[in-house]
């Protein structure tokens, strides 16, 4: 069973010293793009980069590695939920605030999806179950995982539900504001997507141990590493065309089609982490001609991730 949250990617061109992963920008030797959270239009620069716009994103249905949706097999899932990177904070559809929890006394500020789909692309007040559960509870939705209705309390949304059962666990959101986020656990980092309809404080992970809980993996989100949902299903081992952020394998990483030799008909294939200090060098990387390159630009690395890189095609 594949219970997927799939964070939506477009990717560009090739990798300028570049591992890429969630948000690109330029700098010569940065990972997740730029781990400051720019953008490229250099078609030079083989990053993955998230959409600014959810309504840039393929058809959720559209299964990774198949912009047309011509390849039913490729390895997608028709109950993904899919995640994109912010671009204003707040849609048109945004009825409430999910920093602020501005709704009504008995109601809360939940994501959902207001057009039938996959993707979180509103807010909306929700009611608050009788006893309801607290962060690390299990919990149930209402119809969908993006449904807007669950039995977390206020502060929390029901997360990694399973499709069958429409069981997942509550997760605390973000507090503060969008500009200053914070989580309370220090082992979690904020993920802010689909234009802030999402704000979840989830796990810090390493990507060099894949150090997540089964089902999951360690993905690059924004600035972080963090454990999202593992959406890879049959497909994911390296050079497998993809679309999303986890719609690789444990220990790899979607990064742009010019970074991974033979990727062509998809806008990225999947690629592996890489340990920079390791004796090995490039012969970690399977791909012909493919070097291990550091994931952040020099000095930026947070602590504890200076040795990141990602087997890519150097520019």
């Amino acid at each position: 069973m594949n219970r997927a949250i799939l964070w939506s990617v477009v990717v560009s061109a090739g990798l300028a010293l570049t591992a890429c992963g969630t948000v690109a920008d330029e700098p010569a030797v940065t990972g997740a793009g730029d781990p400051q959270g720019g953008e490229t239009d250099d078609p030079d620069d083989p990053v993955v980069t998230t959409t600014d716009d959810p309504a840039d994103t393929e058809d959720p249905a559209t299964p990774p590695g198949d912009t047309d949706g011509a390849d039913a097999d490729s390895g997608g899932s028709d109950d993904a939920s899919f995640l994109v990177k912010p671009d204003g904070m707040g849609g048109i559809s945004f009825e409430c605030d999910m920093f602020a929890q501005d709704c009504p006394d008995g109601e809360k500020c939940m994501p959902w999806a207001n057009d039938g789909g996959t993707a979180w692309n509103a807010t909306r007040c929700s009611p608050i179950a009788d006893n309801p559960g607290q962060a690390g509870d299990s919990c149930s939705v209402e119809g969908s995982g993006v449904s807007g209705l669950d039995d977390c309390d206020i502060g929390s949304m029901c997360w990694d539900v399973d499709p069958e059962t429409n069981m997942g666990v509550c997760v605390a959101l973000c507090t503060g504001d969008s500009m200053s986020p914070v989580c309370e656990d220090p082992d979690t980092a904020c993920a802010i997507v689909n234009d802030g309809a999402i704000v979840l404080c989830l796990p810090s992970c390493d990507p060099l141990i894949q150090d997540c809980t089964d089902g999951q993996a360690c993905y690059a989100v924004l600035d972080d590493f963090l454990c999202v949902p593992d959406a890879s299903g049959e497909m994911g081992v390296y050079g497998d065309p993809c679309e999303f952020i986890n719609a690789c394998d444990p220990g790899l990483m979607c990064l742009g089609a010019a970074a991974v030799p033979d990727c062509t008909g998809s806008q990225g294939c999947c690629s592996e982490v890489c340990d920079t200090a390791d004796p090995a060098g490039d012969a970690q990387c399977m791909g012909v001609d493919q070097a291990c390159e550091p994931w952040y630009e020099e000095g930026a690395a947070p602590p504890g991730y200076e040795d990141v890189g990602a087997c890519a095609l150097p520019a």
